[in-house]
C-alpha cells in the first residue's frame, strides 16, 4: 500500500513539473509579443549632455563685389572655389544691355575650414561692397539625431530577435509591422543627419558680382551737345513720321477707294431720283411754252351795226 502511494506521489510531482515547464515556455512566447507592444515606450533617445561644448556650426553668408567684367569674374570665382575643394551649386549671369549693368550670381559651397582663405581670394576679383556671414550652432541637434538613430537601430535589432523566435502568425505580422515602421523612421533620421553634416562641412555663400554703375546723361553739357541732341530729335521725328506713313499708306489707299466708291454711288442715286421726279418732256414744254390763243377767222368777224 505504501509502495502504491509513493508511485502516485512521484507521478503527481512529474506532472506538476511538466505543467510548470509548459507555463514557462508559454510565458516566454507571450512575453516577446508583449515586449513588442511595449517596445515604443523603450525607444526613448538619450538626452544630450547640456555641458558638452557645441562645436558643430553651420555658416551661411552673402558677398557682393563690383568687378570690371562680372562674367569673367564669375569664371575666376568658380576656379577659386573648385581649387579649395568646394563646388558651385547655382550660377546665373546677365550681360549688360540697354544701359543695364552686367551681373552674375553664384551659390558657392565652400569647405568650412577653407572659408576665410576663399573669401580673401574672392576679394581680389574687384571691390567688396558687402560681406554678411551668419553662423548657427547645431551640435545639440546632431547629438540628438545620433542618439535617436542609435536607439532605433537597437530597437530594430531587438525586434528582429523576437521575430526569429515568434511562431504565431499574429505575432509575426505585428513584429514585421513594427520593424517596417522603425526602419522608415530610421532612414528619415539618417537622411537628416547626412544633410546636417553636409551643411556643417560645407558653408553656403551667395556671391553677387556686378559692374560699376554708370549714370545715364539726361541733359547736354554745352551748345554743341545741345545742337546734336536737337538734330537727332529732328531726324528721329521725321523718321518716325515716314515710318508711320509707310505703315498707314495701304490703309489710306483702301479708305480712299471706299470713299470714292461711296461718292459715286451717292451721285448716281441722286440722278435717278431726280429723273423719277421730273415730268415728261411734252408736258414740260407745254408748261414752259404755252400755245397762243386761236384768233377767229376774218370771215367769222361780223361788222358792227
Amino acid at each position: 500500500m505504501n509502495m502504491t502511494r509513493r508511485v502516485l506521489a512521484v507521478l503527481v510531482l512529474v506532472s506538476l513539473g511538466a505543467f510548470g515547464l509548459a507555463g514557462c515556455a508559454a510565458s516566454s512566447g507571450g512575453g516577446s509579443v508583449q515586449n513588442a507592444g511595449q517596445a515604443p515606450a523603450q525607444d526613448v533617445p538619450a538626452e544630450a549632455d547640456p555641458d558638452e561644448p557645441d562645436t558643430a556650426v553651420v555658416i551661411t553668408g552673402r558677398i557682393s563685389i563690383v568687378a570690371e567684367d562680372p562674367i569673367d569674374a564669375a569664371g575666376a570665382a568658380t576656379v577659386i572655389v573648385t581649387d579649395a575643394g568646394g563646388r558651385v551649386s547655382a550660377r546665373t549671369e546677365h550681360a549688360a544691355e540697354d544701359g543695364s549693368q552686367a551681373s552674375a550670381d553664384l551659390t558657392l559651397r565652400i569647405p568650412a575650414d577653407a572659408l576665410e582663405d576663399v573669401r580673401s581670394e574672392l576679394a581680389s576679383l574687384g571691390t567688396v561692397k558687402e560681406t554678411t556671414l551668419d553662423s548657427a550652432e547645431v551640435g545639440g541637434t546632431q547629438r540628438d539625431l545620433d542618439a535617436r538613430i542609435t536607439t532605433l537601430r537597437a530597437s530594430i535589432a531587438r525586434y528582429n530577435e523576437w521575430l526569429g523566435t515568434a511562431s504565431a502568425t499574429s505575432d509575426l505580422i505585428e513584429l514585421e509591422s513594427a520593424i517596417a515602421e522603425r526602419q522608415t523612421e530610421l532612414e528619415g533620421l539618417e537622411a537628416q543627419a547626412r544633410a546636417l553634416d553636409d551643411q556643417v562641412a560645407m558653408s553656403t555663400i551667395t556671391l553677387s558680382l556686378m559692374s560699376e554703375y554708370v549714370p545715364v546723361k539726361t541733359a547736354p553739357d554745352d551748345f554743341g551737345e545741345a545742337l546734336l541732341v536737337g538734330w537727332n530729335g529732328f531726324v528721329a521725328f521725321w523718321s518716325a513720321v515716314l515710318i508711320a506713313l509707310g505703315v498707314a499708306l495701304p490703309w489710306l489707299v483702301l479708305f480712299a477707294a471706299i470713299a470714292v466708291g461711296a461718292t459715286l454711288l451717292t451721285i448716281r442715286a441722286r440722278r435717278r431720283q431726280s429723273m423719277r421726279l421730273q415730268p415728261p418732256q411734252p408736258v414740260l414744254d407745254a408748261a414752259l411754252f404755252p400755245a397762243p390763243e386761236q384768233m377767229p377767222a376774218p370771215e367769222q368777224v361780223t361788222a358792227p351795226r
